[in-house]
């Protein structure tokens, strides 16, 4: 079940306000938010595929939800700053420091926005203009490159190397290296041993 959580709106609105008092205020009856639906699809369609879901992905899509809430249904307005510029070269190697010992465990956008010294909604975007990708992708490359040195020494099995680099399962590291690498770990394995 995915769910934004009370108290994790509660800390957005504090980010987004500067007060965790915000209060929703729901639309009429029979409105249709064309943001919130877009968020659920992706969501949905992230759930709905055979290897395991991306979970930075989904903990983004819920923050995006959620600061989406906070602006659009709340009586409190602030202006939002337009964000121009991307991650401080201080913030920047603080995270790259953090993503090369941690990329392979569960990671959150809070997590990584309070390593970057920025709100969740504005990290997002602040670590996109500044890698060029959103975090989820980000660390599925790093996850990747990892598995990519493993596979080439040769002394684990695919299914060790999966675990190692932070993916659910062989299956789940076959997939996202074949969606991303248009290659498997055998057939890596495989060219590199030639």
């Amino acid at each position: 079940m995915i769910a934004l959580k009370p108290e994790s709106l509660v800390e957005l609105a504090a980010h987004e306000f500067d007060s965790g008092d915000a209060e929703l205020q729901p639309p009429p009856f029979g409105t249709i938010d064309a943001t919130a639906l877009h968020i659920a699809q992706l969501i949905k369609a992230e759930l709905a595929q055979r290897e395991s879901a991306n979970e930075l992905y989904i903990d983004s899509l819920i923050t995006l939800f959620g600061v989406h809430l906070l602006r659009k249904y709340t009586s409190q307005k602030k202006p939002t700053a337009k964000l121009t510029s991307g991650l401080s070269s201080s913030s920047t190697r603080r995270l790259q420091e953090f993503l090369s010992e941690n990329f392979a465990r569960k990671l959150s956008v809070g997590e990584l926005a309070a390593v970057a010294g920025f709100s969740p909604g504005h990290f997002i975007q602040a670590f996109t203009k500044t890698f060029g990708t959103p975090p989820h992708s980000h660390v599925v490359k790093l996850r990747l490159d990892f598995a990519e040195k493993l596979l080439v020494k040769g002394s684990l099995t695919v299914a060790e190397v999966a675990y190692l680099s932070g993916f659910s399962s062989q299956s789940h590291l076959t997939a996202s290296m074949t969606k991303h690498r248009s290659t498997t770990p055998t057939q890596m394995r495989a060219r590199r041993e030639r």
